[in-house]
């Protein structure tokens, strides 16, 4: 048992001795009978100026190394003993820092990250920051309690498995309610189109529209100009091609007599050679 704990020791002295620069190893552990800690690699978020400024600087936690069974929610009950934790935001990979804007659908979007994560942590006051890297000298962090247990096992997957199963009102109730909001945007944007009909802009152009099996297509008098120079060119390549192939047929036909010419020249010229060959032997 001595041997044994002294081993442990030297293990987590080695890992926090390992961490990166700049980074503090905090140790959690699963739950209680877990003999091995897993280590969180934490340090202040930093950005430069004029990048995105998505989560606050001197008051967001940057966390590396997060296990898959550990949640949000976890995260944040580890951490609360720190201070208010106002958000936490869980990513598979580093961002620029522009925070990721909330989906609005409950059934469209989502996107399930799987294996070890990274999070942001926003506490509500800088004096988190440095409570959680206080940390890192005290006993490991408890994932799951007897208060908030973590799902594993089969519980976890019946619990994902009935998560999966889709309500029909609510989904009914959530593409309803997107229908409307859009048939209001469209009945909007052709009431502003219906009052700037015929009325000239700045520079003294009416916008024309045209009605039909695409409605609200805007058609200019510079659209109608493009539509005519790309049907002219059109028929102009049209014609070249045809042109081409009538050049090409009579080139191969020219061609092929030069060749015939040329051959019986060649022929004429060898015979003449032939008759003139004599014996010179000095």
């Amino acid at each position: 048992g001595t041997f044994r704990r002294a081993k442990m020791a030297a293990a987590e002295k080695r890992v926090v001795e390992a961490s990166p620069p700049g980074y503090t190893a905090l140790a959690v552990k699963f739950g209680e009978r877990q003999r091995s800690p897993h280590y969180l690699l934490v340090k202040e978020h930093q950005v430069r100026e004029g990048a995105g400024a998505g989560y606050p600087p001197h008051r967001t936690l940057f966390v590396l190394n997060v296990p898959p069974y550990c949640s949000p929610d976890a995260l944040s009950r580890l951490f609360s003993c720190c201070g208010h934790v106002q958000s936490v935001d869980m990513c598979e990979k580093p961002g620029p820092g522009d925070k990721k804007e909330k989906l609005a659908s409950k059934f469209f979007g989502h996107k399930s990250v799987t294996g070890f994560r990274v999070a942001y942590i926003v506490f509500r006051k800088p004096s988190g920051i440095q409570a959680a890297k206080a940390l890192s000298q005290k006993d490991p962090l408890l994932i799951s309690t007897e208060k908030h247990p973590v799902k594993t096992g089969i519980s976890k997957w019946i619990a994902n498995y009935v998560a999966s199963v889709v309500d029909c009102e609510e989904l009914k109730a959530e593409v309803d309610a997107y229908m409307q909001d859009y048939d209001k945007k469209i009945a909007e944007e052709e009431a502003k189109a219906a009052k700037e009909e015929g009325v000239p802009d700045e520079e003294g152009w009416v916008k024309v529209t045209r009605k039909g099996r695409k409605p609200g297509l805007p058609r200019t008098e510079a659209a109608n100009l493009r539509l005519l120079e790309k049907e002219k060119q059109k028929r102009a390549r049209k014609e070249l091609l045809n042109f081409y192939a009538w050049q090409h047929r009579e080139t191969k036909r020219e061609h092929i007599a030069q060749l015939r010419k040329k051959f019986e020249e060649d022929k004429q010229r060898i015979a003449l050679m032939r008759a003139q060959r004599k014996f010179r032997p000095y």
